[in-house]
């Protein structure tokens, strides 16, 4: 049965870090493009950071320089390292898979594309 489970939310204080981790079982990475997306209460869902099949990555600019995406196809996982976190990160996050159609920005931008959904793990940066 193909499902995603994300791990490692939480609360944290602004400046802080956190890693989250998709673990992916019934299929196996290769081919696929996992997506990290956020939605916070109200707004739309967005992608975060993406990495695909073919080795490229792709962060939002709200992120880009603090979130670092990474995958080990072998154990079936994909994480996501955030770092100086700011308050308005607060959302919940989710991963999510797709085969590789296109490329990483695209794929990324267009949450509406994607076959597979974690549950979503909770991140909250307050003080």
């Amino acid at each position: 049965q193909l499902h995603l489970v994300e791990s490692g939310g939480g609360l944290v204080q602004p400046g802080g870090s956190l890693r989250l981790s998709c673990a992916v079982y019934g299929f196996t990475l290769e081919g696929y493009t996992i997506g990290w997306f956020r939605q916070a209460p109200g707004k739309e869902r967005e992608g975060v950071s993406c990495s695909s099949s073919v080795d490229s990555t792709y962060y939002a600019t709200s992120v880009k320089g603090r979130f670092t995406i990474s995958r080990d196809n072998a154990k079936n996982m994909v994480s996501l390292q955030m770092n100086s976190l700011k308050p308005e990160d607060t959302a919940v996050y989710y991963c999510a898979a797709r085969p590789t159609v296109d490329s990483v920005e695209n794929m990324c931008t267009r949450f509406y594309v994607y076959n597979y959904w974690g549950q979503g793990t909770q991140v909250t940066v307050s003080s």
